[in-house]
């Protein structure tokens, strides 16, 4: 008995005396003859605003190593997480809840405001995927245009008030027309607005620019939620993990609609995360490389006469008005996945900013 001990302890797995059952009776394959999902990574991807830089190389170390752990709940991780956001955005570890991406944040808020029933307000067109299930929970929609140079009539959302209104959604900057809002304008907005409804900021592309966050609002303003995630700046949209900064009473309510309120994050995403936000060289890298390729990609579009929105993000708003070709054919003949027709008024479209190369390649499709 104890030589086996011994042995165990020489091979890493400590002693666990006579349940121990040798890892080839669970027949694992071996790594070599693992073969890796295809993840449709062959087009060149321009649709869906990731970073095409990948994980900074903290995270992915950071999530290499914690794969071993991933047989245990990530409560202690989870915890630190939390705190290092709060330490970011200067609001206390009560002020923040976690979720599997902003979309679950999104999700929750929705839920929170349909049990009251009524109406929400946003703009049209801004980042929408979200609002079928609003409307399934019983709230209506109500769409307020953008102005003539694609930002958010501020002053036209906060007439739209009714009393059914329960909540205005602001995504800023905003998806897809990278436009972003006058802080002191929007500042003045939320103060009015949460006076009698929730508001919702969506800074998913806060990151890409020089604005400050409206996180120094909430901690006395039990109306205003913001959320913010990992998928854009960071580099881990498939890592699914994402939060929400609000009052705490408010992030308590809206954490009570989860049976757990901060589990839905993986060990692997969470220890990623944490590593992310340790590696400043790395944000400093994609803010300093997707500025150079925006300007490339305007210049090069406006060459072809195609106008363009000014961008605060990673994607770039331009019109197809102009354009003689069948645009989406010659993406298509070049592999490449953009988007769609957001306005038909103009023909509006978005492209994410990918690399030097993806983007000389897109625009020599066009070409």
């Amino acid at each position: 008995m104890n030589n086996r001990r011994n042995w165990l302890r020489q091979i890493g797995l400590g002693t666990i005396g006579l349940g121990f059952i040798p890892f080839e009776t669970f027949a694992n394959p071996l790594a070599e003859d693992y073969v890796l999902p295809d993840f449709d990574n062959s087009p060149i991807l321009l649709r869906s605003n990731e970073n095409p830089y990948g994980p900074s190389p903290l995270a992915r170390i950071a999530m290499t190593k914690s794969v071993n752990n991933s047989n245990r709940y990530g409560w202690n991780l989870e915890s630190e997480l939390i705190s290092a956001l709060a330490k970011k955005n200067n609001v206390a570890d009560n002020n923040i809840l976690l979720g599997a991406g902003s979309t679950e944040i999104l999700d929750l808020v929705l839920q929170y405001t349909a049990l009251k029933k009524g109406n929400f307000i946003m703009a049209e067109t801004t980042y929408n995927y979200w609002t079928a299930p609003c409307e399934k929970l019983g709230l209506k929609k109500i769409k307020i245009p953008l102005t003539k140079d694609k930002k958010h009539d501020l002053t036209a959302m906060l007439k739209a008030i009714d009393a059914d209104t329960k909540m205005i959604y602001i995504c800023n900057p905003n998806n897809p027309t990278g436009t972003i809002c006058d802080r002191e304008k929007l500042v003045s907005f939320i103060n009015e607005a949460t006076k009698k409804v929730i508001v919702f900021v969506d800074e998913a592309y806060i990151d890409f620019t020089k604005e400050q966050s409206l996180s120094n609002l909430v901690t006395e303003n039990k109306n205003l939620i913001i959320a913010k995630t990992f998928s854009k700046m960071y580099g881990l949209a498939g890592a699914r993990i994402g939060y929400a900064i609000a009052n705490p009473a408010t992030i308590e309510e809206i954490g009570s609609l989860k049976s757990s309120a901060n589990d839905s994050v993986g060990v692997v995403s969470t220890a990623g995360a944490i590593a992310s936000l340790q590696d400043e060289n790395f944000v400093k890298q994609v803010n300093s490389n997707n500025e150079e390729v925006k300007k490339y990609t305007i210049d090069q579009l406006t060459q072809l006469n195609l106008t363009c929105i000014p961008s605060y993000s990673n994607f770039i708003y331009f019109s197809l008005e102009n354009y003689k070709k069948d645009y989406f054919k010659q993406l298509e003949n070049h592999n490449i996945l953009g988007t769609k027709i957001y306005e038909e008024n103009g023909k509006w479209t978005r492209i994410t900013i990918g690399t030097m190369k993806e983007m000389q390649l897109f625009i020599a499709a066009l070409k």
